[in-house]
């Protein structure tokens, strides 16, 4: 592993997440060169604007893309990680209408491999650090399954509708185009919120300590001084310690703390100012544990 400094900050790097963001960029060429064919293959018997409106609406979704990508960043990470995969979707109605099977295997293809690149850890880690402040260093938290599960029903209805949309209007059944529009946006503007806060779940490692920023699970930041923290270790199977992952699949990293401190848990329903707690010991559930314990072991505290 290489060390890097920039802007005072100290990050642990990889010769894969140095050039990851690149080959993202190079796929997402590559999709809009297969994906252009794939489109004029499939609305070549097409009447009317339907061939045009398809063409400039998958243009302007891939263009999107590339603003997404340009600048890294934890508000572009959400804007690819909405934008790409709608690639899918659209590669697949292609092969059903009438693209043959170079150019719609192609498309589909990279469209794939673009949703695959751009949903990694890496990536993730990426973007989050290019916002950091300071001396921070940002490891992303995996989404704790029934809130990745609610954002990715939302998020493929919500891509239904963007893809159906322009070609239904093209057809000109204007009341379901219509329609179809309106949720596409509403659904954009309301699912953004949700969908973002996963990109804003964090566990930050500082010269001063630790920080768990996660506003899905907390209602407020938790943060560790240096002399406050006993242990970070990978998780045993019999820990007592108190759940922040959500619960989230994949190994746990657990914190402990020489006295119990508080942490308040998010709203619910039943208690909508946040549940508070005490704790000596808690888990959370980074995308890239061996990474998260390695930037603790940098900073000089107790791991293991």
């Amino acid at each position: 592993m290489a060390q890097r400094r920039q802007t005072g900050r100290v990050t642990d790097t990889s010769p894969v997440e140095r050039i990851l963001p690149w080959v993202l960029r190079l796929v997402w060429i590559g999709v809009l060169v297969a994906g252009g064919a794939a489109i004029d293959d499939a609305t070549a018997s097409s009447a009317g604007m339907v061939g045009d409106v398809a063409r400039y609406s998958a243009f302007v979704g891939w263009f999107v893309g590339v603003c997404a990508m340009a600048v890294p960043a934890v508000v572009s990470l959400t804007a690819a990680r909405l934008v790409v995969p709608l690639g899918v979707p659209v590669a697949a109605l292609s092969l059903l209408t009438g693209a043959d099977a170079v150019s719609g295997g192609s498309f589909l293809v990279t469209t794939l491999l673009a949703t695959v690149l751009v949903c990694s850890a890496a990536i993730g880690r990426v973007f989050v650090q290019a916002s950091a402040y300071g001396e921070e260093d940002r490891h992303l938290l995996r989404p704790p399954a029934a809130y990745g599960l609610a954002a990715g029903v939302t998020w493929a209805l919500w891509a239904a509708m963007m893809v159906a949309a322009p070609l239904v209007l093209a057809h000109e059944r204007w009341i379901v185009g219509s329609l179809l529009a309106l949720g596409a946006i509403g659904g954009g503007v309301l699912g953004w919120p949700r969908w973002h806060r996963l990109a804003r779940r964090w566990f930050v490692v500082v010269p001063v300590g630790l920080v768990i920023h996660d506003h899905v699970v907390l209602a407020e930041t938790v943060m560790l001084r240096r002399q406050e923290i006993a242990a970070v270790r990978l998780a045993p199977a019999d820990t007592e310690a108190a759940d922040f992952t959500g619960p989230a699949a994949g190994h746990a990293v657990e914190v402990s703390t020489h006295e119990s401190t508080t942490a308040i848990l998010a709203a619910t329903p039943k208690q909508p100012r946040g549940t508070a707690i005490h704790l000596t010991a808690c888990l959370i559930a980074p995308s890239r544990p061996g990474q998260a314990l390695a930037a603790v072991a940098r900073r000089r505290l107790p791991v293991g």
